[in-house]
């Protein structure tokens, strides 16, 4: 696969990528590097990049919708941030992803199943410092599915 704007397979990545796709799959994209030499087999995938995520939050002012709903908020009001935190999760998942990124991750997802869509999948989010209003957390406090079966 050509380099994308919005995707990139795991083989291309590495520790220089950590800022545009986050350190899990530039760690992923190492170990293919690495121990794919070695004989050891790692798992293929395809990492979204922070541009996608940027691109993202810019349809219809939802990175801005978000920062004026935090702008204020008490941090040390627990009933608050859940009821916020509802709210921006509804948004975001109101919003559809830009054209562009839906294409390019079928695309990968297309390649990398060979269009089985009985093939299953992880899905794992690797924040950047760049795309995180606040520094990334540990990887357990991210969403993370598997045995997804299909990019819609």
């Amino acid at each position: 696969m050509a380099r994308l704007k919005y995707v990139v397979n795991f083989d291309r990545l590495g520790m220089g990528d950590i800022e545009q796709v986050g350190g899990k799959n530039a760690s992923l994209g190492e170990m293919i590097g690495q121990l794919s030499q070695a004989g050891i087999r790692v798992p293929r995938g395809f990492a979204t990049t922070a541009d996608a995520f940027r691109e993202f939050l810019d349809q219809g002012g939802l990175g801005a919708r978000i920062e004026a709903r935090l702008r204020g908020l008490d941090a040390d009001d627990v009933g608050a941030l859940g009821r916020c935190g509802a709210e921006i999760r509804r948004w975001i998942e109101a919003t559809p992803l830009p054209k562009g990124l839906q294409a390019e991750i079928g695309k990968a997802y297309e390649e990398l199943t060979g269009s089985d869509e009985s093939v299953s999948v992880a899905v794992r989010s690797s924040a950047t410092a760049r795309t995180c209003p606040t520094p990334p957390s540990p990887a357990n406090r991210r969403p993370s599915s598997t045995s997804a079966v299909s990019p819609t």
